[in-house]
């Protein structure tokens, strides 16, 4: 047997359009990504006689560590702000990193600074890293003279990169770059992959970055 099929016709003119079913949204940004920032006007006098003491650091051991860097120098040395000349910023940090330890729910955790120096001759920068294993990451700026290379932040989530939708817009794919300045405080994840553009500078550009880490478990005997 046939299937029956049902027709429904229109007499007497086209059919009258129905108005457009137009939703209202609810919008939920999921995987909040926090990084977090301070002038320290407090030091603004202090700069130019750390960056003096950055500069007796590396003509007393001239030879770049390496890592990350190119085109300039970093330091030895991962104890930087343990000098009595940071005693004060030291502090300052510290106090930076708890409070977003805070934030995180991390704020029962005992932790200690390893800071080194990043400088920056003209051309330097640094490529696409990120600090395993600690708890929290930054950059404190000593000298940012115009032609500074930017700091990049990459775009944590690796899927979006597929997305044919770019920029900085919901569900967008974009890299975040920030102009540092003298005096900048800046916290991120370490998780966070980042790097520096290449500096456009006869003067140096020069960062003493850091992370917070969790102290050592005491030795059991």
């Amino acid at each position: 047997m046939a299937e029956k099929m049902t027709f429904t016709y229109q007499v007497g003119g086209t059919p009258k359009s129905e108005s457009p079913v137009v939703p209202v949204l609810e919008s939920y940004d999921l995987f909040p990504t926090r990084i977090w920032q301070a002038h320290l006007e407090p030091f603004a006098a202090q700069l130019d006689r750390w960056a003096t003491v950055v500069q007796a650091m590396r003509a007393a051991s001239p030879t770049p560590a390496g890592r990350t860097n190119r085109q300039g120098w970093n330091s030895e040395d991962m104890e930087v702000l343990e000098a009595p000349e940071f005693a004060a910023l030291n502090s300052a940090i510290h106090a930076a990193c708890a409070s977003a330890l805070e934030e995180m729910g991390k704020g029962a955790s005992k932790f200690f600074l390893q800071s080194w120096i990043n400088m920056h001759d003209r051309g330097g920068f640094n490529f696409l890293h990120m600090h395993e294993g600690s708890l929290l990451s930054g950059s404190f700026y000593l000298n940012v003279p115009p032609g500074s290379g930017q700091f990049v932040f990459r775009d944590p989530r690796p899927g979006v990169i597929l997305s044919s939708v770019k920029g900085g817009v919901p569900n967008g794919h974009a890299d975040i770059h920030l102009t540092p300045s003298d005096g900048l405080l800046v916290l991120f994840p370490c998780w966070m992959e980042h790097y520096v553009e290449p500096h456009d500078s006869d003067e140096p550009r020069i960062t003493i970055a850091f992370n917070a880490v969790d102290e050592a478990p005491p030795v059991k005997r």
